[in-house]
């Protein structure tokens, strides 16, 4: 961590924004984010496999009870964003799997090493996957196909998904529907941004506190203290964005879910309770007549 801090106060708060390519693979470049995102992908697999074998009925204490705390937290907000709470448990896997992955990339992004701390004729070898605007674009896509495969699929079908959107056929309803379809492609794009951002200014900030302590006194002196409340800030905005990132897809699911069985329940209430009426007014002129 010294000579990184000493890195930035000597040749100023630099920071490489675009991913830089490492190697070429089959023809494919292998960017750094791609490479550390392999390599945090495989140490997350490892990480929960061990947490799965080590689980059990008797709370244990050490790093599991945090990766049990962290699936539990998850967990709950699923089943809590969903009226059924049994629709909502089918996707914990998939975005306990998310939350984890991006948590685990925000705060690994810290470690000394990763970005500017090694670097190799001027290029870093390793860079954060959620520091890339491609790599969280692309968790944007693919954590938005999923939302709407889920969505087509829980509410049986492709056109009565687009139903949703529209909840009466007065023109109002129709403006307000093709409004929040256009909305509704712009929400891969926004997640995307906003994990990339943060961290991506994140990155920037620790970079230039550690370069303002270097000016001061030696670079090894005083830019690891300067540096350090912003890393330590940065690990709570990295458990934050990780929340963001995963509770806003499991909203914009929920949303869709709930919303249409709600539609469709004030269907079923109607045809049960207009009968009930039709038998109440039948009774009422019925009694009328005869007094």
């Amino acid at each position: 961590m010294t000579s990184l801090f000493g890195r930035f106060a000597a040749d100023g708060p630099a920071v490489h924004v675009a991913p830089g390519t490492d190697f070429t693979f089959g023809g494919v470049q292998v960017t750094n984010s791609m490479l550390y995102g392999g390599i945090i992908i495989l140490l997350m697999i490892g990480l929960l496999v061990w947490a799965a074998r080590k689980v059990s009925i008797r709370p244990k204490g050490g790093a599991l009870q945090y990766v049990e705390a962290g699936v539990d937290f998850v967990t709950n907000l699923i089943e809590g964003a969903f009226n059924d709470k049994s629709i909502g448990r089918k996707y914990v896997p998939f975005f306990v799997t998310l939350f984890f992955f991006v948590l685990i990339n925000n705060w690994s992004g810290l470690i000394p090493i990763v970005g500017e701390g090694l670097q190799v004729h001027g290029h870093p070898v390793f860079r954060p996957w959620t520091a890339d605007l491609n790599a969280t674009l692309a968790m944007g896509l693919v954590t938005m196909v999923f939302v709407y495969t889920a969505s087509i699929r829980e509410l049986g079908g492709f056109f009565k998904y687009i139903g949703h959107f529209f909840m009466g056929k007065s023109p109002l309803y129709i403006v307000i529907g093709l409004i929040e379809m256009m909305t509704d492609l712009t929400r891969a794009f926004s997640l995307a941004l906003r994990l990339f951002l943060n961290v991506t200014i994140g990155e920037i900030v620790i970079a230039v506190f550690a370069y303002l302590g270097g000016l001061l006194v030696p670079a090894d002196v005083l830019s690891p203290v300067t540096a350090l409340p912003f890393t330590l800030l940065e690990l709570g905005v990295g458990a934050l964005q990780a929340y963001i990132f995963v509770i806003l897809g499991v909203n914009y699911l929920a949303i869709s879910v709930n919303s249409a069985h709600a539609h469709d329940a004030e269907h079923d209430l109607t045809d049960v309770e207009q009968p009930e009426k039709m038998r109440l007014h039948t009774e009422n002129v019925g009694g009328a007549s005869g007094a």
